[in-house]
């Protein structure tokens, strides 16, 4: 009965179906590891972006810093117009 497994395994339209399964599989391994690639550089796009940004932020605040900084005293203390 073991025999008969193995002749049945060793059958040409068995091997051809197992050749093509693994044929896809190494087709859509490639297909990911080009995605995966792609995605990698997105990433690493994105956090150049992202520093890029962090640091134009951290510019524009101490901008603002100074510019409060030369506000007369007292000014950011005064009440606000109220009708």
């Amino acid at each position: 009965m073991q025999n008969q497994h193995f002749v049945t395994m060793a059958d040409p339209k068995h091997l051809d179906l197992i050749a093509e399964r693994v044929e896809r599989l190494l087709l859509r391994h490639e297909e990911l590891q080009r995605t995966n690639s792609l995605l990698l550089d997105q990433v690493a796009a994105l956090k150049s972006e992202r520093d890029s940004l962090k640091s134009r932020l951290n510019a524009a605040r101490a901008r603002i810093d100074a510019l409060l900084d030369r506000l007369p005293a007292g000014i950011e203390d005064t009440p606000k117009d109220t009708e």
